[in-house]
């Protein structure tokens, strides 16, 4: 069975009530589904049009599609009904027959109660009078239902996406007062096939109050790696350097009949910390990228890594801060109860996330991995126009 991409739009209510994680650990843990690509949008009137009128062409009964169609019309535009961000978070899913497994993950649009551990089983309301009519509804997330109409779906995702989508920290409405943006790093261990973990992890920040301005599927090349990490080698030169002295004590106690001194060890220890903080750091960047620094190629090391993360801007009062208290102490060991590391950590290395420690770290962070300004093509449009074109559609 070839592979297929999907998709799930989480609605601007779903987001605005901090369910974006719990929809996402959902997804991936029901689908069977790798996430491949996400980007955020606040919709244009012209964009929300062209989506109806897609969703319009879909085999859905009366009074549901009415019914969806309304709520784009009264929730996807700027100025929406209730007055909120219209921020909409698309996610790209792949696997084999994804879109169907995808569909079936999110759940029944005209009664959500049906399976109650999907998206809409959960987060989806329906509520209707006894003559049929629609009081009340929210779907939590847009899928596309047969290829035909994703195919449309997705192209207009693709071709919307920079004027639309991308970095948008200036552009999302927020309350007044002296707001920041941080950056969030969601490591390469929390994609294993069929795992929750990224969404039950940015559920556990947004009990911060902050608000997702930016995401993007990231494969950190090993050239980009290595200079978003290139701060760590002069730190571990000295914080590992007492690590290294204890192994040497240890190495040439055992190997020498004569007194070791503490002049001996400290001059060895001086002659290894480099190499020390050399390896350290390159087990870093073979972690977040699959790639071996030590043999990748010149190629190699420019192409994107093998490894997926989700890159993820936080912006709100005081961000850099909270997201920080969210994600907890870098040894996991040390965290305190109930953080991001002290939860899903492993080590110094597998600790669930990367978080910015200043606003001033956070501009040379986003710069590194493409995160600034908005990239064109992105690499969520390439992904687009690649499994579109193998579809033959363009």
């Amino acid at each position: 069975m070839a592979t297929e991409l999907a998709y799930a739009a989480i609605t601007p209510y779903s987001l605005l009530k901090s369910r974006t994680g719990g929809i996402i650990g959902r997804l991936l843990a029901l689908s069977g589904t790798e996430l491949v690509g996400a980007r955020l949008f606040l919709p244009s009137d012209s964009f929300v049009n062209e989506y109806m009128e897609i969703i319009g062409k879909q085999e859905v009964e009366e009074p549901l599609k009415s019914a969806l169609l309304a709520y784009l019309d009264e929730y996807f535009r700027t100025g929406n009904k209730l007055g909120i961000s219209n921020r909409v978070l698309v996610l790209l899913l792949e696997g084999k027959n994804a879109i169907e497994s995808v569909k079936a993950a999110v759940g029944s649009l005209s009664d959500p109660q049906a399976s109650a551990n999907s998206v809409r089983g959960t987060y989806g309301d329906l509520i209707t009078e006894s003559t049929g009519e629609v009081r009340h509804f929210e779907p939590a997330v847009f899928v596309g239902t047969d290829k035909e109409r994703i195919r449309e779906e997705l192209m207009l995702f693709s071709r919307y996406a920079q004027s639309d989508g991308g970095v948008l920290e200036h552009k999302v409405k927020q309350r007044a007062g002296n707001a920041e943006t941080t950056l969030v790093i969601l490591k390469p261990d929390n994609f294993k096939p069929g795992s929750s973990r990224p969404g039950n992890i940015i559920d556990m920040f947004s009990r911060t109050g902050l608000m997702i301005v930016a995401a993007r599927m990231l494969r950190l090349s090993v050239s980009a790696a290595e200079e978003f990490y290139g701060p760590l080698q002069a730190i571990f030169r000295e914080k590992l350097k007492k690590g290294v002295a204890d192994r040497v004590r240890e190495m040439l106690s055992k190997n020498f009949d004569f007194p070791i001194t503490a002049e001996m060890v400290n001059a060895t220890a001086d002659l290894l910390k480099d190499a020390n903080a050399r390896h350290e750091f390159y087990r870093i960047v073979q972690y977040m990228t699959g790639r071996d620094p030590y043999v990748a190629t010149p190629e190699e090391r420019a192409a994107p890594g093998i490894e997926r993360c989700l890159a993820l801007l936080y912006r709100g009062p005081n961000a850099v801060q909270k997201i920080r208290d969210s994600l907890g102490s870098t040894n996991p060991q040390e965290a305190a109860p109930g953080t991001v590391r002290s939860v899903y950590g492993n080590d110094l290395m597998r600790n669930g996330a990367h978080a910015s420690d200043s606003t001033e770290n956070a501009e040379r962070e986003r710069k590194i991995i493409g995160m600034w300004t908005n990239e064109s093509p992105s690499e969520f449009e390439l992904l687009i126009d690649k499994h579109v074109k193998k579809q033959g559609v363009l």
